[in-house]
Parts: C-alpha cells; sequence; structure tokens
C-alpha cells in the first residue's frame, strides 16, 4: 500500500460557543514579549501538562545539580513505597556515613532508629544531606548502588544528559545534569506521585526538637506555588526548581547558576509570572476520544473509529486559541484486519504554520479480516475506485 496521506481539517471540534467568543478579537493583533533577561547560567520553563517549554537558555549545559539531586533520590524512594518494598512506618537504623554527612542536616543521631517517613520530610523540607543518606542505605544497602538505580530511572525517564554519583548532589565533577533533564525529572515526579508531592510545599519540619524551615521562599511570597527543592554549593551557585498552578496551568522553571538566594527567587518568580501572564494552556482531548471515521476495507465493518491513546494539552501565547490548525492526516488506503490501538495515521496541532503537537492516530476498535466474497467485493470496488477516481 502506498504510504499516502489525505488530510480532513476537524475545526468542528471546536466548540461553536468558542468561535463565537473569540470572533470579535480574531483580527486583533497580540503581541507576546520576548522572555524576560536571566541572571544564571540555565534555566526552563515548562507547561506540565502539555510539555511546552515557555521559556529557556542553556537548556542542555551540564551543570551541577546540588541539592536537586535530592528530587531524583525521592523519586527513587517513592518508587520503592508505590512498589511495597519498604513501608513510610519502617524504622531505618542511621549509620555513621549518613550521621556524619557534612551539609545541610536534620541532625540524626548514629544508631537510632528513624521512620521512612521522617526521613522523607528531613531530606525534602529540611534539604538533609544525612537522611538522604539514610534513605540510600535503607534501600540499596549502600549509597553508592542507590545511585546505580538513581541513574537506571534517569534513563527511563529520558534524561539523556545525566550522571548521578550520591543522592545528595555533594560536589563532584562526573556528578552533573541539565536543566532541561531536571524539568524532565520534576514533571514526572508531580505525575507519578502526587500523594507524596505536598510534602513539597510543607513549610517547616521539627525533629530531635529541632524546628527548619523549607529554603524554598517561594513558599512565602507566591501563594500558588507548591514546591519544589532548592540547591546550592559554591561550584554550582544557588539553583532552584519551583512549580505552580494558577488557573488550572501547572508550570514547571528550573533555573541554575544564580549568585544568592534572593536571586534565584526573584529569578524563578519573574519567569513564572512570564508564563502564567503571557501563555495559556488548553485540553483539547480525552484520552481514547473519538475525532474521525475512517473507511475500512476488506473488513467484516467499513468504518473504523480513530483516537488518541492520551490525553491532549496545547500551550499557545495568550490571544491565539482560536487560531489553532487541528489536522488529522490518515493512509488513503486502510485494510483489515485491524486491531484495537494500531497506530493509523497522526493528529496534527500546528499554529501560524509551527507544528505544535503530534500525536499518532490509533484504532479504537477491532476489525476483522471480511469473508472471501466481501473482500472480493472490496477489491472490485477499488479497482474501480483507481480506474475512475472514484468509488462504487
Amino acid at each position: 500500500m502506498k504510504n499516502l496521506f489525505y488530510r480532513s481539517s476537524i475545526f468542528a471540534i471546536l466548540t461553536l460557543s468558542l468561535l463565537f467568543s473569540q470572533a470579535s478579537r480574531a483580527n486583533q493583533p497580540f503581541v507576546s514579549p520576548a522572555p524576560p533577561s536571566f541572571a544564571g547560567t540555565a534555566h526552563i520553563v515548562v507547561d506540565y501538562d502539555s510539555n511546552a517549554i515557555i521559556a529557556q537558555g542553556n537548556p542542555d549545559m551540564l551543570i551541577e545539580p546540588a541539592s536537586l539531586t535530592k528530587i531524583m533520590t525521592g523519586y527513587v524512594v517513592f518508587t520503592e513505597i508505590k512498589n511495597e518494598r519498604i513501608k513510610l512506618e519502617d524504622m531505618v537504623t542511621i549509620s555513621e556515613k549518613a550521621w556524619r554527612m557534612p551539609g545541610s542536616r536534620m541532625f540524626i543521631e548514629v544508631g537510632r532508629q528513624v521512620s521512612v517517613q521522617d526521613l522523607i520530610k528531613g531530606m525534602v523540607i529540611q534539604s538533609g544531606n544525612d537522611a538522604s543518606v539514610a534513605l540510600a542505605e535503607h534501600i540499596a544497602g549502600t549509597e553508592e548502588r542507590f545511585a546505580q538505580l538513581m541513574n537506571q530511572y534517569a534513563l527511563e525517564l529520558g534524561m539523556t544528559n545525566t550522571n548521578f554519583l550520591n543522592s545528595t548532589g555533594l560536589p563532584d565533577p562526573e556528578h552533573l545534569t541539565t536543566v532541561r533533564d531536571l524539568s524532565i525529572l520534576t514533571r514526572a515526579l508531580i505525575r507519578d506521585f502526587p500523594e507524596f508531592y505536598n510534602w513539597y510545599s510543607e513549610k517547616r519540619f521539627t525533629y530531635n526538637g529541632i524546628t527548619q524551615y523549607n529554603r524554598n521562599r517561594l513558599l512565602w511570597q507566591d501563594p500558588t506555588v507548591d514546591g519544589l527543592k532548592t540547591g546550592h554549593t559554591s561550584s554550582a551557585g544557588y539553583c532552584l526548581v519551583s512549580s505552580a498552578n494558577r488557573n488550572d496551568m501547572r508550570v514547571i522553571v528550573v533555573v541554575a547558576g544564580t549568585e544568592s538566594a534572593s536571586q534565584r527567587i526573584s529569578e524563578s518568580q519573574k519567569l513564572l509570572n512570564y508564563a502564567f501572564r503571557f501563555y495559556e494552556t488548553h485540553k483539547l482531548y480525552e484520552k481514547d476520544q473519538r475525532l474521525i471515521d475512517a473507511r475500512v476495507w476488506l473488513g467484516v465493518r467499513d468504518t473504523l473509529g480513530l483516537g488518541i491513546a492520551e490525553e491532549v494539552y496545547v500551550t499557545v501565547p495568550r490571544g491565539q486559541y482560536q487560531n489553532l490548525k487541528i489536522d488529522t492526516l490518515t493512509p488513503k488506503q486502510i485494510e483489515a484486519p485491524i486491531a484495537l490501538g494500531d497506530p493509523i495515521g497522526q493528529l496534527v496541532i500546528s499554529l501560524h504554520d509551527e507544528i505544535l503537537v503530534e500525536k499518532p492516530l490509533i484504532a479504537l476498535a477491532d476489525i476483522e479480516q471480511a469473508s472471501f466474497f466481501k473482500r472480493l467485493m472490496d477489491r472490485i470496488k477499488l479497482l474501480f475506485r483507481g480506474l475512475f477516481g472514484k468509488e462504487v
């Protein structure tokens, strides 16, 4: 079968109310300004739902993640809990290595037993290096073996420029990542572990009679911010991964290499404000939503519903939603047998000739091959269509 495609616009899927409400604005120009300047080494701004990049600078530059490493430490720990290999109530005996960790600590004591839940809070809220090592040893036996797990998960998530050597982020020349990879990790953590994500918004945690405050000052400054993690070493500078949710639009911002704790806050805040002020995200389709019906040959049925395997979101500059172009591309000739979920064509969403989304169209049902007589009749119809350019 020749790999020929025909186009079928499906603007009708957009509701008439949307078209009428925005018709008065259709001819009005809308200017989206360039992203604000950034005082640091690298940054990225990503919409959570659509995964669209709103702003970026040096997204693939190798950087030291410092304590942003603990986002992956948390991801591995949460995975172990979800897979029922450890429990929040499990008690962990603190090793001398964990107790002696330099830098930020939750002040656990060697030989004492501490619950997994308290260690997670000590790592997430207090950025405790001692808590991170204790969790790593509890899961993998040693921090070195735990780092191997971290790298395995990084590869599975598509973090192609990341290499972890420890669970804390303490400096090492080969302990590196990128702001793009950190945005991938953050998006996965929020998506996969909503039941644990709320801990990243807690402002304080008390352990062993010592209360420490979350270093993410955006939690006090911006009520829409609900995470996520700070980082700092002398070589990495001041870093921050933040996420905020305004009017059902979630944005992730990663900044690295700023000069002070106050600067990482101000730079993150202006990037968040830029994203929410000048962009909007819309959910276009549900998972398995039927988009079009395609003609099928040689099958027990002549039509097949095509849809998408996952929800489809799109992020566009404000005022540009009505200018989206939505097309389906399907093979000129589709023949049975067809199995549920088989890819058949593509959904393409573009804005001003720029492709924003490409998703495979999938079969929403099985279609078995027809009887010999039905197949023979379809072959005759196809022959006439080829000869005369139309069906009979």
